[in-house]
C-alpha cells in the first residue's frame, strides 16, 4: 500500500471541493462579465494554496494564465473541476473528468431539471456517470463555493466572504449574494460559504455531516426551498445537532399544501407543518425571519443555552417592559415568578416606587451601580431561566458605564443573557461593550423576546430526542400480534380492496393492544337485535362498508338505540340511504356496539402520508368538529415514550387530560404507550396508508378507540415502491440468540434509548486496562456514564451506525445486563464504516467479541457496505487475534503507533 489506512479511510470525499490543491475551471473567458472569468478572478486573487488551471479549447492563456484545450492536457491531477458550459456540453465533460481521475465538481451552470424533463434526463446522465467513478458533484445551477478560512473562492459573487465560524448552505444563488453584501456590513464572518443548487449529488446530508466534522465551523445556518432525501437530512442533523447549532429558514412555509388525502389526519397534516416536526425531531432549530438566521447562530455560540422559557426582564422604562412581555408571551415563553428571596433582595436594593414583579422596572434614574445591583439579584433567581436586561437612554443614564459594569458582574452566569440598548449613537458604545463581552445585544427588546424564545424552544427540543424513555420498546413488542395484523391486511390486499371496515380496523387495532369498543357484525335487522340484546342496550349500530370511509356522509352511525324495534329501524334507515346515495353494493351490513356513556375527551390519533417524510403521525382533540379546532400535533414514527409526551404537550388538549374543573387526570403514561404501539403499527404495517382513531374516548378510567378507520396503498404497488419512515425504525430483523460456553443464554440485539442504565452498569463494570485498549488513552468512568456521552451509545441512528449489545439475565439477581457492546459506523461520505468492540472483563476469552464482530460484519454486508476498517492499539493481542480470524488484513501505522484493520465485505 502506497500510503497507511488510516489516512485513507480518513480522508473525505468532499475535501476534493473544499480543500483542493489543483482546480480547473472549465470554460474560463476573458470576456467581460462572464462567468467564466469572474470566477478565475476570484481563485487566483484570492490564494488558497492549490494551482488553478483554465480550461479552454480557443484559447492559449486566459487571464495570463497558460490555458489547456480539455482537462486530460493539465499536466497535473485534477482534484475540483468547475464547470461552466452550456447545460448540453456538461455530459461529455463530466466524462472527461472522470477519465482524467477528477474526484470533485461544481456544475455552475443552468438549464438541467429547472427547465423540464429534457433538463432532468441530462442530470441523471451526469450523474450515473459521476456515481460510477464515486465523483462527487455540487450543482448545477448554483453560484459556487468559499471557504473563507483557506481563502478558496470558487464562486462567481463579487467579493470573498469574511473568514469566521458559520457555515452558510443556500439554496438560492440570488439569496448568497444578497447575504455575502450584508455580512460585509455587519462584519460576519463564515468558515464555509456554499450554494448547493439544485442538490444533484451533494446534499444537505452530506454537507451537514461534512461541516459536523469541521472544527473550524461552530454552527451550520441553511437557506431551504426544497428538503431533498428527507432520510439522509435527519440522519446528518439529529447526529450533528447534538454538537453545533443547526439553523434553517425554509421558504414557501405559506405556499398552498399539497393535496390533502381523504381523511382526518390527512387534511390536518398540511406539508409544512409536517416540516416543523422533522426539524423538531432531528434538533434543527427553525427561524422565521431572515434576520433571525444569523442572530441565533450568534446567541447559541456566545450565551448558554436556557433550561426552560421563563424570563427575567431588567428594564429603566415600563413600555419597553410590556412589549417585551407581549413578544414573550405570544411566543410561548413565560416571566419567571420571582422568588421570595428575590423580592426581598430587590426591595433592598431598589427605590421603594420599583415594580415590585417581573418586568423589573428600576426606574429611568437608574444608575450604572443600580443596573448592576438588579442584574446580579435577578441573575441568581432560581425560578429563572434567562435574563433580558432593557436600557433607554434618559437624561441620567450611563448606557457605557452600565455596559462595563454590567459586563463584568455577569461574566460567570450560566444563564444566557441578552440586552436591548435601545437608541442610536448615544448608546452605540455600550452596546460595543457588550458585544465584546459575548452578550448579543437587540435594537428592540421585542426582537430580544423573540430570540429567547427560538432559544428555549432549540433546548426543549434537543432534550426531547435524547431523553431516555421510561418504557422499554421490548415491553410494547410483546404486547402485539404483528403477524396477525399483517395477515389481515394481506386478506383485504388480496380481494382488491384498499379500504377495511370499521369491523376489519379493529381488529387491526386489537393486535396491537389498542382497547376498543366491543364491535359485532349484523347482516340483518334480526341479526342486529340479536347482537344488541347480546351486549345489552343502550346500544350503537354503525355501517359496515368496504368502500365508504366516513360514515357520517351517508347518515351512517344510529346512537342511542334502546330497543328492537329501534334497532330494526335504525337498521333500514343505514341501508336506505346508502342504497339512494351511493348504491347497494356499498352496503355490507351494520356493527353494532355499546352506546358509551362519554364523560372525558374526545381526541384523535392518525398517521397519512407525506410525500417527503412518509407515514406522518397526528395527536389531537378529537370527535365531529376535529377539522374546526384544529388542535393537534404532529410527529414521525417510530416514537417512544418521551416523544410521545412531547407530541401530546404541544397540543391545548394536554392540559385538560392533566385534570381541570374537577376532573380527575388521565393516564397519560398509557397514553404513552398507546401512541408508541399506535406509531408501530404504522412502521410495522407499510401497506396502510390512511389510519385514524376518532374518536379515541379518553377518561381517568379508561382508554378506548369508539371509532376505526384504515386505508391500504394500491394492492398493486410493489412493496419496494411503498414510503418508508423517514426515521428508520427499530432494526428487530438483526437479533440472533448465542450460547455461552457455560451454556447460558445471550441475545445480541441493537442497542436501544432504554438501555442506558444498564450501559452505566456496563461501563461501571469494565477495568482501566480494558478502557485504556479501547479509548487509547486513560478516561474515566464518570466521563463515560455522563447522559450526554451515553446518548451517543444508546440513541442510535439506525440508518448510519449500528449499535450491538450483548444482553443476558443475570443469573442471580435475575435483572438483564449487557456483556458486551459493538458498534459498525459508517464514515462519513463514504460506503465504508469503523467498528469497536467492548467485552466486560470477566466474559473476555468467551468468543463472544468474535460472535460480535462476525455479527456486525454480517450487518454490514446486508446493509451492502464496501469495507470495515479500525485501529487497535498493538498490545491489544486479543482484538488482533479475533480480527485476524475473521479474515481482516491487519497493517502497522509508523506514524501514529497503531495496528489499522481493513476487511473488503
Amino acid at each position: 500500500m502506497s500510503e497507511t489506512l488510516v489516512s485513507a479511510y480518513r480522508r473525505h470525499p468532499l475535501d476534493a471541493i473544499f480543500a483542493p490543491k489543483t482546480v480547473a475551471v472549465i470554460g474560463a473567458t476573458e470576456k467581460e462579465g462572464a462567468v467564466g472569468r469572474t470566477i478565475l478572478w476570484n481563485l487566483i486573487s484570492h490564494p488558497f494554496g492549490g494551482t488553478v488551471f483554465p480550461v479552454n479549447p480557443n484559447r492559449s492563456s486566459v487571464l495570463g494564465i497558460h490555458a489547456y484545450p480539455k482537462i486530460a492536457d493539465v499536466p497535473a491531477q485534477v482534484d475540483l473541476a468547475v464547470i461552466v458550459t452550456p447545460a448540453l456540453t456538461v455530459p461529455g465533460i463530466i466524462e472527461e473528468c472522470v477519465e482524467a481521475g477528477v474526484k470533485g465538481a461544481i456544475i455552475i451552470s443552468a438549464g438541467f431539471k429547472e427547465i423540464g424533463k429534457a433538463g432532468a434526463q441530462l442530470e441523471q446522465k451526469i450523474l450515473r456517470r459521476a456515481q460510477s467513478a464515486k465523483m462527487r458533484i455540487i450543482g448545477p445551477n448554483c453560484l459556487g463555493v468559499m471557504s473563507p478560512v483557506t481563502g478558496l473562492n470558487a464562486t462567481f459573487a463579487r467579493g470573498m466572504a469574511r473568514p469566521g465560524n458559520v457555515a452558510f448552505i443556500s439554496q438560492s444563488g440570488a439569496l448568497c449574494t444578497s447575504v455575502l453584501d450584508w455580512s460585509f456590513r455587519e462584519n460576519v464572518g463564515f468558515s464555509h460559504f456554499v450554494s448547493i443548487g439544485s442538490m444533484l449529488d451533494v446534499d444537505w446530508g452530506d454537507l451537514i455531516y461534512y461541516l459536523g466534522d469541521d472544527s473550524r465551523t461552530k454552527s451550520i445556518v441553511l437557506y431551504m426551498e426544497t428538503i431533498g432525501d428527507a432520510r439522509s437530512f435527519l440522519s446528518a442533523a439529529r447526529e450533528v445537532s447534538l454538537s453545533k447549532p443547526i439553523i434553517v429558514i425554509k421558504a414557501g412555509r405559506t405556499a398552498a399544501a399539497a393535496k390533502a388525502a381523504a381523511s382526518h389526519t390527512g387534511s390536518l397534516a398540511g406539508s409544512d407543518a409536517v416540516l416543523d416536526a422533522a426539524f423538531r425531531r432531528c434538533g434543527v432549530l427553525r427561524v422565521d425571519y431572515l434576520s433571525h438566521l444569523f442572530a441565533m447562530a450568534e446567541v447559541l455560540d456566545k450565551q448558554p443555552h436556557p433550561r426552560g422559557r421563563k424570563l427575567t426582564i431588567v428594564t429603566n422604562a415600563g413600555g419597553p417592559g410590556v412589549l417585551a412581555t407581549d413578544a414573550l408571551i405570544q411566543g410561548g415563553g413565560e416571566l419567571a415568578e420571582l422568588s421570595d428571596e428575590t423580592m426581598a433582595a430587590l426591595n433592598e436594593a431598589l427605590p421603594r416606587h420599583w415594580s415590585h414583579g417581573n418586568p423589573i422596572d428600576i426606574l429611568g434614574d437608574a444608575t450604572p451601580e443600580r443596573y448592576t445591583e438588579a442584574v446580579k439579584i435577578a441573575a441568581d433567581d432560581p425560578n429563572s431561566d434567562g435574563l433580558l436586561v432593557i436600557l433607554t437612554p434618559q437624561d441620567m443614564t450611563y448606557p457605557t458605564q452600565t455596559a462595563e459594569q454590567m459586563s463584568r458582574v455577569l461574566a460567570n452566569t450560566r444563564k444566557p443573557v441578552l440586552a436591548s440598548w435601545m437608541g442610536g449613537p448615544e448608546v452605540a458604545a455600550g452596546v460595543d461593550v457588550l458585544n465584546r463581552a459575548n452578550i448579543p445585544t437587540f435594537d428592540y427588546p421585542d426582537t430580544a423576546c423573540h430570540i429567547f424564545n427560538y432559544m428555549w424552544r432549540y433546548t426543549y427540543n434537543l432534550r426531547s430526542i435524547y431523553e431516555t424513555p421510561s418504557l422499554p420498546i421490548a415491553s410494547e413488542a410483546e404486547a402485539t400480534n404483528q403477524r396477525r395484523a399483517t395477515e389481515l391486511i394481506e386478506e383485504v390486499r388480496k380481494k382488491g380492496r384498499t379500504i377495511l371496515t370499521e369491523y376489519e380496523s379493529k381488529q387491526i387495532f386489537q393486535a396491537y393492544g389498542i382497547p376498543t369498543v366491543p364491535t359485532l357484525l349484523a347482516h340483518s335487522p334480526d341479526e342486529a337485535v340479536a347482537r344488541a340484546e347480546e351486549i345489552g342496550y343502550p346500544v350503537v349500530l354503525k355501517l359496515n362498508s368496504e368502500t365508504i370511509t366516513h360514515k357520517s356522509d351517508v347518515n351512517g352511525v344510529q346512537l342511542n338505540l334502546t330497543n328492537a324495534d329501534e334497532v330494526r329501524q335504525a337498521y333500514e334507515r343505514i341501508r336506505q340511504t346508502v342504497t339512494e346515495r351511493k348504491g347497494a353494493e356499498h352496503f355490507q351490513g351494520v356493527t353494532v356496539q355499546p352506546m358509551e356513556k362519554l364523560d372525558g375527551y374526545e381526541l384523535i390519533i392518525g398517521s397519512s402520508q407525506d410525500s417527503q417524510f412518509g407515514p406522518v403521525l397526528l395527536f389531537g382533540t378529537g370527535g365531529t368538529l376535529v377539522e374546526v379546532f384544529q388542535d393537534r400535533a404532529l410527529g414521525l414514527p417510530p416514537l417512544n415514550t418521551t416523544l410521545a409526551r412531547r407530541m401530546m404537550e404541544q397540543t391545548k388538549i394536554f392540559q385538560a387530560l392533566q385534570g381541570v374543573r374537577g376532573r380527575g387526570r388521565v393516564d397519560l403514561e398509557a397514553l404513552e404507550r398507546l401512541l408508541v404501539r399506535f406509531s408501530q403499527l404504522v412502521v410495522e404495517q407499510p401497506r396502510i396508508r390512511e389510519i385514524d382513531i376518532n374518536p379515541l374516548f379518553a377518561s381517568p378510567e379508561r382508554l378506548v378507540a369508539l371509532d376505526a378507520r384504515i386505508v391500504l396503498h394500491d394492492p398493486d404497488l410493489p412493496d419496494e415502491e411503498l414510503p418508508r419512515p423517514a426515521i428508520r425504525p427499530y432494526p428487530v430483523q438483526y437479533t440472533w440468540h448465542w450460547q455461552l460456553p457455560d451454556g447460558s443464554q445471550v441475545e445480541i440485539r441493537p442497542i436501544r434509548p432504554e438501555d442506558e442504565p444498564l450501559m452505566v452498569e456496563f461501563t461501571q463494570g469494565l477495568s482501566p486496562d480494558s478502557l485504556y485498549l479501547r479509548y487509547f488513552h486513560a478516561v474515566s468512568v464518570s466521563s463515560l456514564i455522563a447522559h450526554e456521552q451515553l446518548a451517543r451509545l444508546c440513541f442510535v441512528d439506525y440508518d448510519r451506525e449500528m449499535a450491538l449489545v450483548a444482553v443476558r439475565t443475570n443469573p442471580e439477581s435475575g435483572k438483564p445486563e449487557i456483556l458486551a457492546h459493538g458498534q459498525l459506523t459508517k464514515l462519513h461520505g463514504t460506503n465504508d464504516a469503523e467498528f469497536s468492540i467492548q467485552v466486560r472483563d470477566d466474559f473476555q476469552g468467551t468468543g463472544l467479541g468474535t460472535e460480535l464482530l462476525s455479527r456486525l460484519l454480517e450487518i454490514g454486508r446486508h446493509e451492502k457496505l464496501e469495507r470495515v476498517v479500525a485501529e487497535i492499539l498493538p498490545e491489544n493481542t486479543g482484538m488482533r487475534r479475533v480480527c485476524t480470524k475473521l479474515g481482516f488484513k491487519l497493517q502497522t501505522n509508523p506514524e501514529t503507533h497503531t495496528v489499522q484493520a481493513e476487511i473488503h465485505l
